[in-house]
């Protein structure tokens, strides 16, 4: 179920708030209201699926207990199962069929592969669940004694199926005490409406052009321009289509009084290839940082072993995001690029603006590439339609192709570049600035929720192309 389907938006959201603010609910029923809710969320799209989520929630549940029984003196053994469960499920679904065709071509074999579908969004959850039982053998959570809490937390249903990673320490307290107010639902539903339109209005609308070239970089027939244009169109769709989604999950998670941390910061206007990876998909960045990065000595260590601390975060970064090579190209590429800026130094080094822009412009190009490569259909064709972008390979001049591509989608572009610069909240911010709880401040957010949505339904309503991409992971 997306959050961008009308049963979502018009059955689902109104059903689930309704019940969850009926007068004198305690607590715990609400609770088991999300976790139920939550599953059938999950159900819809994936109705054979739950028992494995089921499965997940009752495995780590049992061995994070075990895990932190204070006389278990086999706390590691008990981790050690957890991460197996977790990262077999996680390999058999994800990876097999990428490992079992390379070895066949590599050893002659005949290594059967699976048919069924990888589980949606399983690399989000197996790593909530997986970050719970690790945390509970580090001793900085308890283990959770209700499954049903501990159900909630691996499934609730805003962040489930395309993040952000949400840490067990950061909402546990949430689960067993929060408040739901008023407040913070209107908050929640600003948020939410405000990444419904970025998914909506911006991601959608540039995913058809994006599409349309990565198909003719597979077919290789692709002029420079639209080489450019095509890799520009997916840069801004990917950015809004999963930031978007992350705000709406933040603002659902309002709604039902939790709140998640942030997993996106302005990350086109970054300084350093670095400092992007500090801004993109920051619950991801910290999953890794705080469970691979650190145990292995992080930036503590001596320059190889710091270069091998990075080459196996971002080889592994690649590998989550997906089962072929032009994801791994596209890890171990950050990995050798950001080595070489931690080695060196570089972006501490510039002092004057006009090097720091150069800079900032020579991130943002590198980052255009790597979602080249990212979003391709196949690491061959995203090579090839880099080389178009440089005049390599490239079919006709394009220039008619080009013209036609802007001039119908001049709108979407102007919109992800404003937005994706923080003018826009910084101007709303100074517009309130003093007056936040005034009748002003108020009827502008109703104005603007109101408006969002609005424009957001009627896209929805004319059918528009409705793909999610973090949806693969």
């Amino acid at each position: 179920m997306l959050f961008s389907s009308n049963v979502f938006l018009f059955v689902f959201l109104p059903a689930v708030l309704i019940l969850y603010y009926l007068p004198h609910w305690q607590l715990k029923n609400r609770n088991i209201l999300l976790l139920v809710a939550s599953l059938l969320f999950y159900a819809w799209g994936e109705p054979f699926y739950v028992f494995l989520m089921l499965a997940s929630i009752c495995v780590n549940y049992l061995l994070g207990r075990l895990t932190g029984k204070k006389e278990n003196r086999t706390g590691r053994g008990t981790l050690l199962i957890a991460l197996f469960w977790n990262l077999g499920v996680l390999f058999f679904f994800k990876y097999w069929n990428f490992v079992s065709q390379n070895l066949n071509l590599l050893l002659h074999t005949h290594i059967p592969g699976i048919t069924a579908k990888m589980p949606i969004g399983i690399s989000f959850f197996t790593f909530q669940a997986m970050s719970y039982v690790i945390d509970v053998y580090r001793g900085t959570v308890q283990a959770q004694q209700n499954i049903l809490d501990l159900g909630l937390y691996i499934s609730f249903f805003p962040q489930l199926i395309a993040g952000p990673i949400v840490r067990y320490n950061t909402i546990a307290d949430q689960i067993t005490a929060r408040e739901s107010s008023p407040e913070l639902a209107r908050d929640g539903i600003l948020r939410f409406a405000q990444g419904l339109a970025k998914k909506v209005v911006v991601a959608n609308n540039l995913s058809i052009l994006a599409e349309t070239v990565f198909a003719s970089a597979a077919g290789r027939e692709l002029s420079v321009p639209m080489a450019w244009i095509g890799s520009l169109a997916y840069t801004f769709q990917i950015f809004f289509d999963f930031s978007g989604y992350s705000d709406m999950a933040i603002g659902l998670g309002r709604m039902f009084g939790f709140r998640f941390e942030e997993n996106f910061h302005f990350p086109y206007i970054s300084r350093s290839i670095s400092e992007f990876w500090n801004r993109w998909h920051i619950s991801l960045g910290r999953w890794f940082r705080d469970y691979v990065y650190f145990p292995m000595g992080g930036s503590r260590v001596d320059r190889k072993r710091l270069v091998v601390n990075l080459m196996t975060v971002w080889l592994l970064t690649g590998i989550w995001h997906g089962a072929a090579w032009q994801f791994i190209v596209w890890g171990v590429g950050y990995g050798v690029l950001i080595s070489l800026e931690k080695l060196s130094g570089i972006p501490r080094r510039l002092k004057n603006r006009t090097a720091v822009f150069l800079y900032a412009v020579f991130t943002f190009l590198v980052v255009n590439f790597g979602w080249v490569l990212f979003g391709a259909q196949g690491l061959s064709a995203g090579l090839y339609q880099i080389g178009c972008m440089f005049a390599r390979g490239a079919v006709g001049s394009g220039i008619s192709e080009a013209a036609f591509a802007l001039e119908e989608n001049w709108f979407y572009f102007l919109a992800a570049v404003l937005f994706s610069l923080p003018l826009p909240k910084r101007m709303a911010e100074k517009l309130v600035s003093g007056r936040e709880d005034s009748a002003f401040a108020s009827c502008l957010r109703t104005v603007w929720i109101l408006g969002l949505l609005l424009l957001s339904v009627s896209f929805l309503a004319m059918g528009a192309h409705n793909p999610f991409i973090y949806f693969n992971f």
